[in-house]
């Protein structure tokens, strides 16, 4: 339980007595709270002020085609002012982006559907990495994971350097795509975010790439040794 309570950090009894569970403990509910009472696990839930904290997991380094994705949110609006949410995935090593989904709203079970999607016709990733949002947090995406044998890396709160692929990518289609229109409807929003990303697979070099584009990439097979995708705002 120490083990498990120190790399989900933000995890509670409940949580922790699922995952025990998983790992073949079959305890009761009561002799779970008794041991993490015991332990002095319990979680913070005022601080006087924010601490550093440790690194729940070491991040993975990206070394071939759906070895780590990364997933994140970006807000806008339309010109009536009503929100716009939008769901990117990109793949690390070839800096493709799956999918952008875009709506006024997005939960965990919809960012579930939207991978599945990707899923039946690229494949699914071994690892995904994303920030500690409710949509990411919840149970929705921890149980598809599971059920998917995929392994989700949450970064530390206030610590999107440690998500910087992702980062970059959406700094790029916030100057690119965003900044750059106006979108009338959510319908013309989707139309336009959807013609940037295909865009920006197909069309947009990469120096990062060594100025090919993502498709390029992919078709041509370069070795990670011989141009390898490095963390860069291109």
């Amino acid at each position: 339980m120490k083990e498990l309570a120190q790399k989900r950090t933000r995890f509670g009894c409940p949580r922790l007595h699922v995952l025990l569970r998983r790992e073949g403990f079959m305890l009761n509910h009561k002799r779970t709270e008794r041991i993490y009472q015991e332990e002095k696990l319990s979680l913070r839930r005022k601080r006087k002020r924010k601490n550093v904290s440790g690194m729940r997991l070491e991040l993975p380094k990206p070394e071939r085609i759906n070895h780590i994705w990364s997933m994140d949110f970006v807000s806008d609006a339309i010109t009536s002012s009503r929100k716009l949410k939008a769901l990117t995935v990109v793949d690390e090593f070839t800096r493709k982006c799956h999918r952008i989904e875009v709506d006024t709203s997005i939960n965990g079970m919809r960012v579930c559907r939207v991978l599945d999607e990707i899923g039946e016709r690229a494949g699914l990733p071994e690892v995904i990495i994303t920030d500690n949002g409710p949509e990411f947090a919840g149970k929705a995406l921890d149980e598809w994971a599971y059920r998917n044998g995929i392994r989700l890396c949450p970064i530390n709160p206030g610590k999107p350097v440690e998500n910087a692929y992702i980062e970059s990518f959406n700094g790029r289609f916030r100057d690119e795509c965003l900044n750059e229109n106006w979108f009338i409807t959510l319908d013309h929003a989707r139309q336009i975010i959807e013609e940037w990303r295909i865009d920006y697979n197909e069309v947009r070099p990469h120096s990062s790439l060594g100025n090919l584009t993502p498709e390029e990439f992919i078709k041509k097979g370069v070795e990670m040794t011989t141009c390898s995708p490095v963390y860069s705002n291109s």
